[in-house]
């Protein structure tokens, strides 16, 4: 990933299946994914373990992704996904949300631990690899009515499996653009320039 392309032949959006989750904040790699398939007209069919678009940029072909599985059990996605298409942990860039993140801000990644995110963690386990590139879109983390961050573990469960209010749509909506253009220049360009432009 340190040449002028990215090697990325599978690109991951996390969320939880299903019509009642689509408007989740916990569902913007969804969201994501879908931007992508919409910019480059590729279309989605259902396998079993995800819903997959398969296409071209470039040239070179891509593989669009959105596990049929809840969030929290996105490994075993995520391994099928890699053996099917043959690809290795550094070729597959996974989408999600992140509650440290401000709302609408995005941060591209080489690799690293699961930052306490719960479908990173089971991908990371799934596969025994933390060696693959992910790029997580803010979406806040919840706060007392002082400013405080919120932690209990279900006032934030609560939050993620919640819609976003108007003002806050509006700059989620926005940073999924800016997150698919971040995509576009990780394949054209490769990653360094896509962090260097896009965090």
């Amino acid at each position: 990933m340190t040449g002028p392309f990215s090697d990325v032949r599978l690109v991951v959006g996390l969320g939880n299946p299903g019509q009642a989750y689509a408007a989740h904040r916990h569902n913007v790699g969804f969201w994501c994914v879908r931007r992508l398939a919409r910019n480059w007209s590729i279309r989605f069919k259902s396998s079993r373990w995800a819903r997959v678009g398969e296409g071209q940029v470039d040239n070179q072909p891509l593989v669009l992704a959105k596990p049929r599985t809840f969030v929290n059990r996105s490994g075993d996605a995520a391994a099928a996904l890699l053996q099917r298409y043959k690809l290795s942990p550094p070729q597959m860039l996974v989408i999600c949300d992140d509650l440290e993140l401000a709302v609408g801000r995005i941060r591209l990644r080489p690799r690293g631990s699961d930052g306490g995110h719960n479908g990173l963690r089971d991908i990371i386990y799934a596969i025994d690899s933390e060696d693959f590139p992910r790029l997580r879109i803010g979406i806040g983390r919840p706060r007392t009515a002082e400013g405080e961050p919120v932690t209990h573990p279900l006032v934030v469960a609560k939050y993620v499996l919640g819609e976003p209010e108007p003002e806050e749509q509006e700059a989620l909506e926005a940073a999924v653009e800016r997150a698919a253009e971040a995509v576009a220049c990780l394949l054209r360009e490769g990653l360094a320039a896509a962090m260097n432009r896009y965090n």
